[in-house]
This record gives C-alpha cells, structure tokens and sequence, in this order.
C-alpha cells in the first residue's frame, strides 16, 4: 500500500466541497481511505490520526489531498481531486472583472446591500472572527464551522444579543430560511410551522414529517449542539424563539434538543410559555412532566414533535404518540423473529444521524435494553472499541471517532454499509438498525452500495437464518434522492421500513425482546 498526498497553496474551499470529493475519490477501485482538507492543525491532525500522513507541510490557507491505497490507483485519485478542483477554480463567468467573486464579508455586502445572512464555512480556527466580522456587518449568522471553542461561542453571541441578530451554531449543519434550504437540509413546503433545534438530524426528521403530514414551515432555525450548554444559556434558541413568536407567518413552534441545562430549560419553557402561540417541546430524554405548562405540549419522540404540532395547527385532538407498536407490525415482527436463530440476540444500530442514534438508544432503555455506543445516553455504556460490537451496539457513524479523514457518512455512506456487513457477518445481530438521511449535500444514490450488500448477505444466510434488516428513511419526495425511490430499493431488498426512527427503534426493540423470550 502506498500513501501519497499533494498540496495545493492558498487554495481555499468549503467543507461541503471537500467531503463530496473526498467521497468522490474515496470510491475509486483500489483506494483504500482518501481525505481532501484545509490544513489547519486540527485537520493535519486528523491525518496523522487517520494513518494519512505524519509529516504533512501545509498551513491553514493551503488545500491537502491523501490518498492510501494501490500506487496507480491513489496517482488517479490525486489526478481526479486536482481536476475537480481546478475545474471550480476556473468556472467561467461571462461577467466583468469589476463582477468577480467578492473576497471579503464587507465586499460581499456593498455588493448585495439588503443580505441579512452569511453562511459560514472555514476552519474552526478561524469562523469565531469571521462570526464577528459578519455581526458588526449587520448579517445574522449561520455557522457551519465546527471546532469553535465555548468561549468563543458565548463571544459571539453575546455580541448578537446585543445587535439583535441570530447566529445558528457553530456546528449547525442545517437550516430553512424563508424557505431556502441551508446545509444538510431537506425540501419542505413554506406553511405556518416553525422551528428551533439544537440537532441537525433532528431538525430534518422534524421538518421533514411535517412535510409528510401535509403541513409546512415557516422557519427552521438551527442553534448547533453547544447552544443550551448552562456556559452558553440557549442564547439563540431563545432569539430563533422570540423570532417566530412575533412571526405572523409561524402559528405553531416546536423546540428539539437534548435535554438542556436545569437553568437554560427553565429559562427557555418560561420563555415559551409567554409566546402567545402553542408550543410544542421536544427535549430528548427529559421527563414529560418537565415540558409542561400553560401553552407547551412535550413530545416524546421526534416524530411526536411533528404530528403534535400539525395537530395543533389545525385544532385536531392530539394522535396517538408514535412510540408503540400496533397489531398489524406486531405480526409481522414476530413472524421474522420466529425465523432467527436462538444466538441471534443484539440490536446493531448503525446510524448517520447523531439525534437518531440519541433517540434511538432512550427508546430502546425505555424497553429494557441496555446498549453500548460511542456517544452513550446516560445508564448506556461506552464502546472500548468502536470498530467491535458488544451485546446491544447503537454506534453514531457520523461522530468525529469515525469521520477522522473521512468524509461524513451522509455524503459517502461506503462506511456505513462496511459496518453493517460486518454486522450481518456476525451470528449474535438479531436485527441491523439504520437510517438513510437524504437532502441537500446528502449522497446522490444512499441506498445504492447497501442493497447488493444485503442481497449478498441473505442469500449466504444458511437455511435463511439472515438478521432483521430495520431501517428509517429521513427525507421528502421533493429530495435530489426521491424518498419513495429509497424506501421502495430498501423494501425489495427485504429491509422493513419504518415511518420514522422512533418506530424503527421499538420495531427493533420488540425483536430482540421476542429473542430473549427464547431462553
């Protein structure tokens, strides 16, 4: 195996770019792990980590591409990258010089004067000033940058609060404004539902369900996972709050996150209880009693959140939560549990959202299930070694222990499905637990390398004893992706699909109960 890496000096591009060539390249016959990033320390790191280089010279400013893999194949790999490059560098534009790219915030708004948002994409290192620079211009701030530090965070947002502007994130990978989706996000219709969420994958199934259940958005408004931290105090979550209270437009407000800070909660619902408006919370694992009062609702599961809030809008009584398992699935899982094998015991969630593997792991608690996971919920333990299950395993693919030189499972899935074969490989998993999230920025084709993975594996099942294959789609018909082209692909190829991941969760809780009632 070789590894070989190229530098491209002051060559700046977006995170979203990098991770799609990454994963572009990664693909290649005989390429083993491909990564394509800024050199800042952070990422050099990564590297290093990675197995990707040990001694790389580059400096923040500076484009690195590593390849390992079979000598040709990484001297392709690095030729496709620098082609994919060059060929955004030097897109042609038919306009005057005077018209070029804006290189600076302050050019970009003499340019287009009535913008109020920049969307922030540069390493870690330096988003917090860039922040700054956009705040004292007067732009509310989405920042997709992650690696910002919690200091900087209240900085920055202190700042906002005092300009009365938004800053959503650091970290946050997804957004609806007026209707344009931002980052990781999915295609909704505009309607009278807003929403503020401190999860991105939790924004998206939240938004996405509303969707579904034929109502639409006014706004979603992510904060980044560190917001309701007691240092930060749920400062744009109370803005994004605030905002959609005296929004005309928005009738209805849900609120996701983990469960927050005592304080920050208390100061938040207070807040939500003076909206005027029905509020609908959704703070994961927290005790229901803890999400009520005058004018709040709490939802159980993100799927709740959803259909609560759709209920409300349209002055229906509240339906049925969905974390229970009717008569109809009843049958059907236990029919699939009766073809397993007595060994086969353990759940094997592999997953590429955060918040689904978070949902997930509490909904499986609640049935008397305890888990490991590299990002364990509270009475969950943690992995000693990510790369190898044990008993219960609900794994979140797209955390920093997996994605270290690689780009994020929702971009390139070639990771997640390598781990579930090697699940299906494995003669203990009763049931392989997954999400596919579809959206913007998301792979082209999720399900695609996955089917002949789970085709393969069932027809080397021996007298057909194969896991159940559970499975929930994250998307809108309106998706690049086409959720019913998903679902349907999933579907032949023998996954049962849930509505949603609350419903995937006990679907997949209820087999492994069914197994141990076995013994």
């Amino acid at each position: 195996m070789a590894t070989k890496i190229e530098t491209f000096r002051n060559m700046y591009q977006d995170s979203v770019s990098l991770m799609q060539i990454s994963a572009q390249i990664s693909k290649l016959p005989g390429v083993e792990q491909a990564s394509v990033v800024m050199g800042t320390p952070t990422n050099l790191t990564q590297l290093r980590d990675a197995g990707l280089g040990d001694i790389i010279e580059a400096g923040p400013n500076d484009l690195v591409i590593a390849v390992r893999g079979e000598s040709s194949a990484c001297e392709e790999a690095l030729r496709l990258a620098a082609e994919r490059l060059n060929s955004r560098a030097d897109t042609p534009t038919n306009q005057a010089s005077e018209d070029a790219a804006p290189v600076s915030l302050a050019m970009a708004c003499e340019r287009a004067p009535d913008a109020n948002l920049a969307l922030i994409s540069v390493p870690g290192d330096y988003a917090a000033a860039e922040a700054i620079k956009a705040l004292e211009l007067g732009m509310n701030v989405m920042l997709f940058s992650d690696n910002v530090g919690l200091q900087d965070e209240k900085r920055i947002k202190t700042l906002a609060r005092e300009k009365r502007l938004i800053v959503m994130g650091p970290d946050c990978g997804t957004a609806i404004v007026n209707g344009m989706p931002l980052g990781f996000a999915n295609v909704v219709r505009r309607g009278a539902i807003g929403v503020v969420g401190a999860s991105g994958t939790g924004l998206q199934e939240v938004t996405c369900r509303i969707e579904q259940l034929g109502a639409g958005v006014s706004q979603a408004l992510g904060t980044g996972g560190h917001d309701l931290h007691e240092e930060i105090g749920g400062i744009s979550m109370q803005f994004g709050l605030d905002a959609l209270a005296e929004d005309p437009a928005t009738e209805v407000i849900v609120l996701i996150s983990k469960p927050p800070a005592r304080a920050v909660a208390e100061r938040i619902l207070e807040r939500a209880r003076r909206a005027g408006k029905p509020v609908v919370v959704n703070f994961l694992g927290a005790p229901e009693g803890d999400m009520r009062g005058p004018g709040l609702t709490p939802a159980l599961t993100l799927a709740d959140a959803a259909q609560f809030a759709v209920a409300l809008l349209n002055k229906t009584p509240l339906p049925a939560s969905v974390a229970r398992v009717d008569a109809r699935d009843e049958a059907i899982l236990v029919r699939h549990a009766q073809a397993l094998g007595a060994p086969r015991r353990f759940i094997r969630g592999v997953f590429a959202g955060g918040t689904f593997c978070y949902e997930s792991q509490l909904l499986c608690q609640r049935e008397g299930l305890t888990a490991s996971s590299n990002t364990p919920v509270a009475g969950n333990s943690k992995l000693d070694d990510i790369w190898q299950s044990v008993g219960h395993t609900i794994v979140d693919l797209g955390d920093d222990d997996f994605t270290r030189g690689r780009p994020h499972p929702m971009i390139d899935p070639t990771l997640r499905d390598e781990r579930i074969r090697d699940e299906l490989r494995d003669s203990e998993t009763a049931v392989v637990l997954f999400d596919l999230v579809l959206g913007y920025g998301a792979a082209e084709a999720p399900a695609q390398g996955l089917i002949d993975i789970l085709e393969r594996a069932r027809a080397e099942a021996p007298g057909g004893d194969a896991p159940v294959l559970i499975a929930h789609v994250c998307g809108t018909q309106g998706d690049p992706q086409i959720r019913s082209r998903q679902i349907d692909a999933l579907k032949a190829a023998g996954v049962l699909v849930a509505g949603c991941n609350a419903e995937a969760a006990l679907w997949a809780s209820r087999v492994a109960r069914l197994q141990a009632d076995k013994e």
